[in-house]
């Protein structure tokens, strides 16, 4: 299928779609390109688009921005997976000693050999040149301020990162409206 004939830039695989459940619960967010697989395989109803169509060439269709199962999985964890994706959108895709966008690695708050563990606590995404300059200390014996302290989000915060000017339609199907 071809993009937007008015936006040859478009990549579909950037586009996010919101996934709820039979029940209309949140469950995951997917590329558009997945969203459109789901629903031509009949899994999902389509209950919200962006601007933007897709063709082919017996086909006009707008991109979806929310679907839902039209079988209610069973899913009931609100656990994010830990993984360096889901840790860059925890920190905003920013150094947490210094806010730097650039040269981003993930860093161990303790370090493992002081017995540190991988988890959403100590992980935290730092810029190569902070997180040389820590090497295999703590933030205190490096000197070094964390700009705030690592949490494990939840799959309620995770939606919320999705939310911006290009998604505040999810607002009605996440929080009841409300964050």
């Amino acid at each position: 299928m071809n993009m937007n004939k008015n936006n040859p830039n478009l990549n579909i695989n950037n586009n996010v779609t919101l996934v709820l459940n039979a029940s209309y619960l949140p469950l995951a967010v997917c590329s558009s390109k997945r969203a459109l697989c789901l629903y031509f395989l009949n899994k999902v109803d389509v209950l919200m688009n962006y601007d933007q169509y897709i063709y082919s060439p017996s086909t006009r269709m707008k991109v979806p921005s929310v679907i839902k199962l039209k079988r209610y999985v069973q899913h009931n964890s609100l656990d994010v997976v830990l993984n360096r994706k889901n840790l860059l959108l925890r920190d905003n895709s920013c150094c947490q000693y210094c806010g730097s966008k650039s040269s981003l690695t993930v860093d161990h708050i303790i370090p493992k050999y002081k017995g540190g563990s991988d988890t959403w606590e100590n992980l935290i995404v730092a810029c190569s040149p902070c997180n040389a300059r820590k090497g295999n200390r703590t933030p205190k014996e490096a000197k070094m301020k964390l700009m705030k302290q690592p949490k494990k989000p939840n799959r309620f915060m995770y939606f919320n990162q999705f939310v911006k000017d290009r998604n505040v339609g999810w607002k009605d199907y996440l929080f009841n409206g409300r964050n």
